[in-house]
């Protein structure tokens, strides 16, 4: 994956310690129910598409943009599909990232998907019930977009949240799962 000029800029004086960066994943369904998947050049793993934003760029035009760049397809993002913190990442140069991802289920709308730049081995339609391997992520997200229920996991409010939300003296809170 290239990393975008202004967080090379960020860690000319950040060195290796940690960003809080935004993400965007799109999952993109054809007319026939299948999702776009890349094979990424550096893990050699099928994934969905994705990327960072560019500083000022929407989140949904990420979206757009990558899929795109990386597989030639032009897609229209149909609505949002869970917003979550990821665990810290520290990459093999020492660099860590935290990203706050949002993830989009986009319908395609044109383009042949085919390897489109750099980041990507292979890209290829798949049917649901017959998915190359995907990490947890990616399953995740996929089952999320084929849903029609809420998005994400919600997890319960303590009450110690409410009463920081609602004006209480709570110095900490806590959510649970």
């Amino acid at each position: 994956m290239a990393t975008p000029d202004f967080i090379r800029s960020l860690r000319a004086s950040a060195g290796h310690q940690l960003l809080w960066l935004p993400g965007v994943t799109a999952v993109v369904f054809d007319d026939d129910g299948r999702v776009l998947l890349g094979r990424r050049s550096d893990t050699g793993m099928w994934s969905l598409i994705g990327g960072i934003p560019d500083p000022g760029e929407q989140p949904a035009a990420c979206a757009v943009r990558e899929v795109h760049e990386e597989t030639a397809v032009h897609c229209v993002p149909e609505r949002v599909v869970l917003v979550q913190a990821l665990k810290p990442v520290t990459y093999t140069n020492g660099d860590t990232c935290q990203y706050m991802d949002i993830t989009f289920r986009c319908r395609a709308v044109g383009g042949e998907a085919r390897v489109n730049d750099d980041e990507s081995l292979d890209v290829g339609w798949f049917d649901i019930d017959a998915l190359p391997q995907l990490n947890e992520f990616g399953q995740l997200r996929i089952k999320q977009a084929l849903s029609d229920q809420p998005h994400g996991s919600t997890p319960r409010v303590s009450n110690e949240v409410w009463a920081l939300t609602h004006g209480g003296g709570a110095r900490t809170a806590r959510v649970e799962p």
